[in-house]
């Protein structure tokens, strides 16, 4: 008679050793939760930051462009004619221009008994109103400037708690370039203007009246027509300096923005393959013990064997033992893994966002990585002979 077994059937049987060996199937499963939850965690941070960089990029807008000093080409440094910023709003497709002039012999400081050069790397930098409404920023506290020639400074971000100033207060004054100027206003941070947040602004009036400042700006802020960004491009570096053109610095803040992006795609493809290393380590751990459990189960296997079992009986039953282990395995590292990106997530502010592939193929990557370690413990159980097993056992 032609030894059958169900379909039913099988699952019990391919389960007897994990059941009987609790303590092993755990610490076997655990080694391929490890690398399905790297490759799921790697994945689902990867995307949740990713997205969280381009929908920052969809907010500030990609038409931000600025010009700046340049060098000639021999190295020496130029400076932006006076004229730079008007002739650059006459472009066609600018809507808004903001020209900046960093004041490099002015200092900033809380008090003037702090030591000249304790500044914190602080920056003074003369602007006019229309430096808000280029970068589309906001004040955290207080208001902005006004083209009044009064001592007074608008601090940015990381400016105003370099200086200790956490919150606004009307009266507040901070020492810059021998003067006491009153802090207006507090800026929000700028992700597209660094270089604002660690500043203190004040009027071209009062950079010209108590500060020295010649005219010259050295950093203009121009936002363009986001269907013509790169034809404005083009034409800011003619507009702003016509003697000098090559001399003149002009790039777009978003770029760097774009580039942590690259750069966070670079670093998940980096952890994919230490999780992928994971992963094969859980397999290879999966294997040993399938072929462990293989020498101590050949009494089993002979028994089974004189019964009348098949060769493929016996090969279904340890290969669905690794299938059934790899999965439950696979399960728990999901689960894992997406318990890290939402934690991550939530930590960061991001919005969490795991892959579907993340999770579905997680499973899949490891069920094809049970089949694989099971595939040979299960044909070795199935060419044992009856005989040689019993006397073996």
């Amino acid at each position: 008679m032609k030894s059958t077994m169900r379909v039913a059937d099988l699952l019990p049987v391919g389960t007897l050793g994990l059941r009987s060996r609790r303590l092993r199937t755990t610490l076997s499963g655990l080694g391929v939760a490890i690398g399905i939850a790297s490759l799921v965690a790697v994945l689902g941070v990867t995307r949740s930051s990713e997205s969280q960089l381009l929908a920052q990029i969809d907010r500030l807008g990609t038409n931000l462009l600025t010009v700046a000093d340049g060098q000639t080409l021999d190295g020496a440094e130029t400076e932006l004619p006076a004229t730079a910023g008007p002739m650059i709003g006459h472009l066609p497709k600018v809507l808004r221009v903001a020209p900046t002039a960093q004041l490099v012999s002015a200092g900033v400081y809380r008090s003037d008994r702090v030591p000249a050069g304790q500044g914190g790397g602080l920056a003074v930098r003369a602007c006019d109103s229309t430096l808000l409404t280029t970068l589309d920023g906001s004040l955290l506290a207080g208001r902005f400037l006004d083209s009044g020639r009064y001592p007074v400074t608008v601090l940015g971000h990381d400016a105003a708690r370099t200086l200790g100033i956490g919150h606004f207060d009307a009266g507040t004054r901070v020492w810059l370039g021998g003067h006491w100027f009153t802090v207006a206003g507090i800026l929000n941070p700028l992700p597209l203007a660094p270089e604002i947040d660690r500043s203190a602004l004040v009027s071209f009036a009062a950079a010209s009246g108590l500060l020295g400042y010649d005219g010259h700006p050295s950093r203009i802020y121009v936002r363009a027509d986001q269907d013509h960004v790169t034809d404005v491009a083009a034409l800011l570096a003619a507009a702003a300096n016509p003697a000098a053109p090559t001399a003149v610095g002009v790039s777009r803040p978003s770029d760097a923005l774009t580039a942590r992006v690259a750069v966070t795609r670079t670093s998940g493809a980096l952890f994919l393959g230490l999780g992928g290393i994971a992963l094969l380590v859980g397999a290879i751990g999966i294997a040993n013990v399938m072929v462990i459990s293989v020498l101590e189960r050949r009494s089993e296997i002979g028994l089974r064997r004189a019964l009348g079992a098949a060769r493929s009986h016996v090969a279904a039953q340890f290969l669905t033992e690794s299938l059934v282990l790899s999965f439950l395995g696979g399960t728990a590292g999901v689960l894992l893994g997406a318990a890290v990106t939402a934690g991550m997530a939530y930590a960061r502010g991001w919005a969490v966002l795991i892959p579907g592939f993340a999770l579905w193929g997680g499973i899949g990557v490891a069920l094809v990585a049970g089949a694989l370690a099971g595939l040979y413990p299960a044909l070795r159980a199935a060419r044992l002979s009856p005989t040689d097993a019993l006397r073996a056992a």
